[in-house]
């Protein structure tokens, strides 16, 4: 199971199915979302939890993300480099979907950072999906939590870690 923690906002539009107690059994974790605007295109930004991976893509069809939501992390997890038996892994733990409130401020105030960085990494006039995989791989390498006692968060780096410590059997070395 996944739990999707959305803003308020998005709140609005996906209806609540998760309780507080509920928490993903995936190796990333939850995922938590956010609908921004940029260059007065709506987009729907995705931080993963243990990670901080982010996707951004279009904020089409909201109300159905819960049903198209594996798809969208097997992509994403695909570019990122992880091997496929991998992704297979976690794209099934996925299976079922939960939409919850937000519980982490620590995510949501990177989140925050994010989305103030995003139009920087796209094109100004108008964009493609190139352009938003681009944006992706550039917060990927950013560092988080830089300033805490914690080891610094690569989310591209870590999120492969966290993917291969989970899904990887034991003794099995790439």
């Amino acid at each position: 199971m996944v739990v999707l923690r959305g803003t308020h906002k998005l709140l609005k539009v996906l209806h609540t199915t998760a309780s507080p107690s509920d928490f993903s059994d995936t190796a990333l974790g939850d995922w938590y979302i956010n609908r921004i605007v940029v260059d007065r295109q709506p987009l729907l930004l995705c931080v993963v939890a243990n990670s901080l991976l982010a996707m951004i893509t279009p904020a089409r069809d909201v109300k159905n993300l819960p049903q198209h939501f594996p798809e969208l992390v097997q992509n994403r997890l695909q570019r990122l480099g992880a091997d496929q038996t991998t992704v297979d892994a976690e794209v099934a733990a996925m299976q079922a979907v939960m939409v919850g409130k937000t519980q982490d401020r620590s995510v949501v105030g990177t989140m925050v950072d994010f989305a103030k960085v995003i139009p920087y990494y796209l094109p100004i006039g108008g964009w493609e999906m190139e352009d938003l995989e681009i944006a992706e791989d550039k917060l990927a390498e950013t560092p988080c939590r830089c300033g805490r006692a914690q080891a610094t968060i690569w989310p591209g780096r870590d999120s492969l870690r966290l993917l291969q410590t989970r899904w990887q059997p034991v003794g099995d070395v790439h």
